[in-house]
This record gives C-alpha cells, structure tokens and sequence, in this order.
C-alpha cells in the first residue's frame, strides 16, 4: 500500500508528467498576427492541391480532411476532466483566411492551369476556384538537371554563381513578402526529388558552404540554396522529400545562428504511412518478421522524376529507413535480424495520381508458424500530402514565434525520414511521434505532460 502511495505521488493528477518538462521553461508564444506567407519551390501536384484546397475551404466549399492542425483535438489533464479542446484552438496557429501563396517553378503555368495539368483535383472544382489561382504565378526557378534528371523547363534564373541565384531567391522573398503584406513567412519544399547525395566537405560548416556557393561547387543542390536563402532571412524551412538538404552541419549551423526551425524529410503519405502503422503493432505482440516486399505504381510528375535511378535512391533511402528503427533488430535479433525488406517503385503513366501501393509481409508466430499479410492501398498522393503541407506550416511557423529553432523532431510524425539531432536515432513509430506532438503543444502552453500511467485512479 505505501509503495501505491508513493507511486501516485509520483505520478502527479494527469496521469504522470515526464522530468523533460522539467529541462526547459515554457516558451513565449507571440501572436499570429497578420498573414502568413507560405512559400513553395516547386508548384506540381502537391503544392496546387493544397493550394486549391485551402481556397476552398476559405470559401466555405470543403473541409480540411486530414489536417490534424484543424481537426484533431488534445486532450489536458485527466480522463475525468472531460478537456479536449481542438489543437487549433489550444495554441495560437495562423488562420486558413490569413494564409496567402507564393513559389517557384520551372515551367511558367500559374497554379489554376498547374492544376488542370496535374489532374488532381476534378476540372469543376478547379474552375470554381480559378480566380484565386490564377493569380499565383510562379516566379522563375532555381534548377540544376544533374539533380533532377527526368524534367526540365523554360522558367529558370539567369546564369550566375550559385550565390548569385541564392540573392536572386532573397529578391524574391522580399518582393513577395512586400507584394501580399505578409508579416511572417514559411518555406516548404514540394519540388521533385533530387539526386541521392551525401554530405561532402562543402556541408561541413557555414563557412564552407557560403564559399562552396560563391565557387558553383557541384556539391551544393538546388534545394540547399532555397533553404539556405530561406534561413539566411530568418525563415523557417521544411523539406518535403527525401534528398539531402538541411540536414547538414553547414544548415543546421545557420538555423540555430538565426534562430529559425527546421524540419524533414520526406512527407510520410502512403505506404510508408501504413508501414509506420503496421509495424509497431508487430512488434508490439513480438511476432517475427521474415520479409517486407513493398512495390508502388504512380504515373504522376513525381513517378517520372523517380524513374530515374538518382531520385529513385533518394526516395528508396527514405522508404527503408523506417522498418530498421520500429522492429530495431538489434534488440530482437531472432525475431527481425533476418528481414528481407525490399521497395519498389514503378513509373505507370495511366495511374497518374492515384498511387497504389502493394505490401507483402511474411510474418511468423509462435513455434515459428508462418503467415502472412497482404496489403493494397489505392490512395490518392497529392490528397494525402496537401494537409500534411498545411499542418507543417502552421506548426513550423507556431515554432518561429515561440523561439524554437533548429531541428524540430516533434514533428516526426509528418515525416517518412525525421530528422534529429546529429547522433540521435530517429522516432519512427507513429504513435511514439503523435504523442511526442501534443506533449510538445501541452509544454509549450504549460500544461503538463501525459504519459498514460494513471496510477492516481487506482488504490
């Protein structure tokens, strides 16, 4: 009985709160006043179907499916305290009314004729919104087709150094922010993916980097000089692909000079998605895994883009990553030492959005009994990403105002490779990611944090 009573002291009223709360003090939030300017190199498929959806929902037409900022709540306190408020009325997130759009592309159509390109959305719903969309216009393009192999297009920046091309970026931002009257901006990489590339000596420090611009070293993409001109401007930068671009000590090293979060990689959408769901139920009841057979059809711009064996490695890197982490081999080397985990993904132009994704898994149980689980998701990729776009956005820019920066892991859950801090394993359990995510919001507006012991309700 004593060791109950000191357990529930222990555990605090809502159901235990962790020491880490303990570490930092609660930050000052300013408010979202003014419009948030959301800046987007790359205006395909994603960027035009979040774009289009958020016009929308402006307009009363549709709903925010999907965002987890606009729809899910988090619950404060106890069961019995009956306290779950929405997360957008919990913390000071920018309105959907107060967002306006900019970005950067490499072919000259505005957002309302990128749209019908895409073929995402359905022709009458992008009529109906026609007049916001075609006013966005993308302005003239960073591009370097040794990164992208498969695409190119007429909208590009003057030739000049790499560093000219990052002041050209600054222009922009500054004409952009002038031209809307927005008070705060944010950047999100929705273009294709480059090239798989590590990290070389360029990347090592900011000196090197900045010096590396000035001489057109190759090393350098294109997505590392909008993030670097982003953050060099004290804006908040998030990668939606898996190549490499702020995680680099060169980056990393600038964000936390200026002050500014960062966030990747690689949004988490569809298969990797499931898996991240999937797999720590496995692992949860300790049931083996012999194999993981994962293959994808997808006949969009990004499938082509992924045709490319380059772009294909970049993306494969990401898709791998995150089986190793969940089932951790290491720790349970007879059950997971052994896997077989293989990803495909198959350019089919017919398809075009609508991917789909098949999952073989053999799995085994007690006594070593095989079985097996089949899995077909026909999803939609765009419809999938563009709320993810918009949670990121608000979330990076609710970060800015409450003085975070650098790598900002509590938003894991967006992401099929998250960063972390150097040495660090990344979290890729989707559970372990949504509850780091609101613990963070509850830390930040001083509530206390939950880790479901609830100790309190019981003698």
């Amino acid at each position: 009985m004593r060791v109950n009573k000191e357990l529930n002291r222990l555990s605090s009223s809502p159901e235990s709160t962790s020491p880490e709360s303990a570490q930092k003090p609660t930050p000052h939030i300013e408010p979202a006043d003014g419009k948030l300017g959301i800046l987007i190199p790359g205006m395909g498929a994603v960027t035009t179907t979040f774009i289009a959806g958020v016009e929308a929902i402006k307009l009363g037409m549709a709903k925010p499916i999907g965002s987890i900022t606009q729809l899910n709540t988090i619950r404060l306190g106890k069961r019995t305290d009956n306290n779950t408020p929405k997360i957008k009325d919990f913390v000071p997130l920018a309105k959907i009314e107060d967002l306006v759009f900019g970005g950067w592309d490499i072919f000259e159509e505005n957002c309302y004729e990128a749209a019908l390109h895409a073929g995402v959305l359905d022709k009458p719903l992008v009529e109906s919104l026609r007049g916001p969309l075609e006013k966005i216009k993308p302005m003239p393009a960073v591009f370097d087709s040794d990164y992208v192999k498969r695409i190119n297009g007429p909208n590009l920046k003057p030739k000049g150094s790499k560093m000219d091309h990052a002041e050209m970026l600054m222009d922009d931002i500054r004409n952009f922010k002038e031209r809307t009257g927005s008070s705060r901006l944010a950047m999100i990489w929705c273009g294709s993916t480059e090239v798989f590339h590590r990290p070389a000596s360029v990347h090592h420090t900011l000196k090197d980097f900045e010096c590396g611009l000035q001489k057109n070293d190759p090393e350098i993409s294109p997505s590392q000089i909008y993030a670097y001109s982003a953050l060099r401007m004290g804006i908040p930068y998030a990668n939606g692909a898996p190549h490499l671009t702020t995680d680099t000590p060169a980056l990393m090293e600038l964000a936390r000079e200026r002050n500014v979060p960062i966030a990747g990689k690689d949004f988490k959408t569809g298969q990797t998605f499931m898996k991240t769901l999937v797999a720590p139920g496995l692992k949860s009841r300790m049931l083996g895994v012999a194999g993981w057979f994962s293959t994808n059809i997808l006949g969009n711009r990004d499938g082509e883009v992924l045709d490319d064996p380059g772009s294909f490695k970049s993306k494969e890197e990401s898709k791998l990553s995150a089986l190793e982490q969940i089932l951790q081999p290491d720790l349970y080397p007879e059950l997971y030492e052994h896997i077989h985990h293989k990803v495909r993904i198959e350019y089919y132009p017919p398809r075009g959005d609508a991917k789909e994704g098949w999952d073989n898994i053999d799995i085994f149980g007690w006594l070593g009994y095989p079985m097996q689980i089949k899995i077909n998701f026909l999803c939609r990729d765009s419809i999938l990403a563009a709320p993810l776009v918009l949670d990121i956005m608000l979330f990076m820019d609710l970060a800015q105002r409450a003085g975070m920066r650098g790598v900002q892991e509590w938003l894991s859950f967006f992401f099929k490779a998250p960063m972390t801090a150097p040495g660090l394993y990344p979290e890729h359990d989707i559970f372990i990611q949504s509850m780091k995510l609101k613990n963070t919001l509850r830390w930040m507006k001083g509530e206390q944090l939950i880790t479901h012991l609830g100790l309190e309700y019981y003698d």
